[in-house]
């Protein structure tokens, strides 16, 4: 038997050349005279906000490109002549790059020769300066330090002199005066991120903002959903980003988070609170609401509330994984008083939606004696039936108005409740800001002043509960406030204050 030869291995290619040539005729275009480079395909850009730990992983068929080819010593020669613009942007190229551009030593020269820490510091010894502060203090400080600051710095980020504008306080409601304008100035943005079951991440920066007195509401409406069911975490950040040259989608900020909810908390603790025709609305927690479209459970808008206390420093001061924590300011201990921490207490109260204030009370000096103290909660009166001189009409009807990126209306017998209950000593004590509905009494408490169909709102949390009764008067068609009572855990007076009821 005779065996043949194998051939050389460009025999073998032409070979393989011959069989795969095609006639000329049957080409839709003509053969280009130099050879086209291959082009990596590259994932089309998406609202995600760019995680700098993440980059691609390269094709097996990809090689290395020449300028990778160059020893670090070179391509750190080639970063330091760039400025920060594109020293930042060319950080999400590849692993290799992300690990250069964030050299310290780069970071602290650039931040120096902007700013520079003293006036006697020149540029033409900056080279020098910093070769010397490489070798020291430069390389203690933690990786991507001196980038951040530099950005942070660029920013105006200032926290200490923002927080010397928020020292005025309103004496009507006990918060900051000036909150809103400093988060204009600020430019602070607010985020949120859904992922479903299939690990698919989304994040969105908010359509609309609506300022009151005493909270923020933001909305989101654009932007591809998942379904709601498919819903595994929702996550809130504060977001402020770095006026610099480069393309939005890259564009240097910090996140700090505010709010995260897993699929445990969203499936237990979700409940509908209203709806309309079109919509009805999902309440997540104290302060998000879903709407979500009527027969099917794709989502129209998401809808979310913060009050103004410590807001701030909760969009700010966090970070990306760990929310800000709240120092705790507990007045001095009071052993004389046998009634210390039931009585000085100031409620403001607001319900309100994205187009108007519906009702706003101020009720100073609320207390509560000993033998109110009922199942945990201390109770305080600020609006009781048998009083006509604290009821007062509620300015609008009780609704919420919605819009998502096609479509809007209004959900009625809901809208957006901010209190603010302040101690004695005028510190914030209790503060929320969250969603509630209005239904209607089961039974209707008789009374010769007010005839008309009765309606209760309630809201309860960890820390206390509110409970409103309102009473439509069908001659006027207007609403009246002639109830409101706020109920504070023991738990929290005694924590708090020092005591033991």
């Amino acid at each position: 038997m005779t065996t043949k030869s194998p051939g050389t291995s460009t025999q073998r290619c032409l070979a393989t050349n011959n069989a795969k040539r095609v006639p000329l005729t049957q080409k839709k275009a003509t053969v280009p005279s130099r050879p086209v480079p291959s082009r990596v395909p590259t994932k089309r850009l998406t609202s995600l906000l760019p995680r700098s730990t993440r980059h691609a992983a390269r094709p097996a068929g990809c090689t290395q490109n020449h300028i990778e080819q160059l020893p670090p010593e070179i391509l750190m020669k080639i970063l330091w002549n760039l400025d920060a613009s594109s020293l930042y942007c060319i950080g999400y190229v590849n692993k290799l790059f992300y690990k250069l551009a964030k050299n310290n030593a780069m970071w602290r020269k650039k931040y120096s020769a902007k700013y520079g820490e003293s006036k006697n510091l020149k540029a033409k010894h900056m080279d020098e300066v910093v070769e010397k502060l490489s070798m020291m203090k430069v390389q203690e400080r933690p990786e991507g330090y001196w980038r951040r600051l530099y950005f942070r710095t660029i920013a105006g980020y200032n926290h200490t002199k923002w927080l010397k504008e928020l020292r005025t306080i309103n004496p009507f409601t006990g918060l900051p005066s000036h909150t809103e304008r400093v988060l204009r100035e600020q430019c602070v943005a607010w985020e949120i991120t859904v992922c479903d079951r299939s690990v698919c991440e989304g994040t969105f920066e908010q359509s609309h903002t609506y300022y009151s007195d005493s909270s923020v509401t933001l909305c989101w409406t654009n932007g591809s959903w998942p379904a709601f069911h498919q819903l595994s975490t929702v996550q809130l950040h504060g977001v402020k980003r770095v006026p610099l040259k480069c393309p939005s989608i890259i564009k240097p900020g910090w996140r700090s988070l505010m709010a995260q909810l897993d699929i445990d908390t969203i499936s237990k603790s979700s409940q509908v609170i209203g709806g309309d025709r079109l919509v009805k609305l999902v309440l997540l927690s104290p302060g998000i609401i879903i709407g979500i479209w009527r027969g099917q459970s794709s989502i129209a808008f998401v809808m979310a509330t913060f009050h103004y206390h410590r807001l701030l420093e909760r969009s700010l001061l966090g970070s990306s994984v760990c929310p800000y924590t709240i120092p705790e300011n507990r007045p001095l201990f009071d052993d004389v008083d046998p009634n210390y921490g039931l009585h000085g207490y100031t409620l403001h109260i607001t319900l309100h939606n994205t187009v108007t204030e519906i009702m706003s009370g101020h009720f100073p000096q609320l207390f509560c004696r000993k033998g109110q103290i009922h199942e945990g909660f201390i109770q305080l009166n600020a609006i009781i039936r048998s009083n006509q001189s604290r009821q007062t009409p509620l300015s609008a009807r009780v609704s919420l108005p919605w819009r998502s990126d096609a479509l809007e209306g209004t959900v009625k017998n809901c809208c957006m409740m901010s209190l603010t209950l302040l101690e004695e000593s005028q510190i914030p004590f209790w503060c929320v800001s969250t969603p509630v509905s209005m239904v209607l009494a089961n039974e209707e408490p008789f009374s010769y002043d007010y005839q008309g169909q009765h309606f209760l709102i309630k809201y309860q949390d960890a820390e206390g509960k509110v409970q409103m009764d309102v009473v439509l008067l069908e001659e006027q068609r207007q609403f009246f406030l002639i109830n409101l009572v706020v109920y504070i855990s023991t738990v929290k007076v005694n924590q708090h204050f020092g005591r033991a009821y």
